[in-house]
C-alpha cells in the first residue's frame, strides 16, 4: 500500500508546466516531495485531537467515520512488540520512531509494562522505598546519548538488572520514509529509474493531498503567486468535502 512517487511528480509536472509556469528539477521535487509527506503525516494527529475533543464535548458521533479513516491513514506506521536494544546500565536504544507508544518487559516472567517517568521526577523516584522500581514495577526516562544518532533514542532504565536478554519490546509509530524520485541523467535529461525510486508510505487515498501540497510548495519555489493559489483553493475545497 503505497503513492507512486512517480504519479505524482508528472502530475506536478503537468500543471506546474501548464501556461509555461516552469520546470521543477528531481532534485527540488524531493525535497518538496518529503516536505509534504510530512506535513500531511503530522495533520493526522492534529486532526485527530480536534475530532475527538469534538466529540465528546458535544456527545457527536458524526465525526466517528472521520476518526476511523484518520486511524486507519496512522495504522499503516504502527509497529509492535518491536526489539529495544538494552546494554549493561539499563541502557537502551529505542527505535527510529516519531511517537512512542509503550514499553515492556518479561523479566518478571510477564509482560510488564515499563512506566515513562520525567527526569526531573526519577530522583526522587528512585531515592524513596515506596516508589523505587522494581522488576515487576519498572521505569524508564529519556537521556541523552553521547552520539547525535542516540541523542533522541536512548533511555535508561530502572532497575538497572533488566537488560537485552529480558526480552524489552515497544509500540511505536514510525516515521514515514524518506521519499526520491529516482533518476539517471541521459543526454543530460533525468530519467526516471525505479530500482533507486522510493514511493510514499501514505495512504493511497493522500495522492490527490501530495499533488496539492507540492505544487503550494512548488509555486513559492517558482515564485508564481497563482500556482499557489490554485493548489491551496483546490486543498481548501478538498478539505470542506471531507468534513462534510
Amino acid at each position: 500500500m503505497a503513492v507512486s512517487i512517480d504519479t505524482v511528480y508528472q502530475r506536478v509536472l503537468a500543471i506546474a508546466n501548464k501556461e509555461q509556469r516552469g520546470y521543477i528539477t528531481p532534485q527540488e521535487f524531493n525535497l518538496l516531495a518529503n516536505q509534504a509527506q510530512m506535513s500531511i503525516f503530522e495533520q493526522y494527529f492534529y486532526d485527530l485531537s480536534q475530532f475527538e475533543e469534538v466529540m465528546q464535548r458535544k456527545n457527536d458521533t458524526t465525526y466517528a467515520d472521520m476518526i476511523d479513516l484518520i486511524n486507519e491513514k496512522i495504522d499503516i506506521f504502527e509497529k509492535y512488540r518491536e526489539t529495544v536494544s538494552v546494554s549493561g546500565a539499563g541502557i537502551g536504544i529505542l527505535p527510529n520512531h516519531y511517537r512512542m507508544g509503550e514499553l515492556y518487559t518479561d523479566k518478571c516472567g510477564y509482560d510488564a509494562e515499563i512506566e515513562k517517568i520525567n527526569q526531573n521526577n526519577i530522583h526522587h523516584i528512585l531515592n524513596s522505598p515506596l516508589t523505587a522500581p522494581t522488576e515487576t514495577y519498572p521505569v524508564y526516562v529519556r537521556d541523552s546519548g553521547s552520539t547525535e544518532s542516540h541523542r533522541n533514542n536512548r533511555i535508561k532504565i530502572y532497575p538497572t538488572s533488566i537488560t537485552s536478554g529480558d526480552n524489552v519490546v515497544c509500540n511505536y509509530i514510525a516515521r514515514p520514509a524518506t521519499v526520491s524520485w529516482g533518476f539517471t541523467i541521459v543526454n543530460e535529461k533525468a530519467l526516471y529509474n525505479s530500482s533507486s525510486t522510493v514511493n510514499f508510505e501514505l495512504h493511497p487515498a493522500e495522492e490527490k493531498n501530495l499533488v496539492i501540497k507540492i505544487l503550494e510548495l512548488s509555486g513559492i519555489i517558482l515564485k508564481d503567486p497563482s500556482l499557489y493559489q490554485t493548489a491551496a483553493t483546490e486543498e481548501s475545497q478538498q478539505i470542506t468535502q471531507e468534513k462534510q
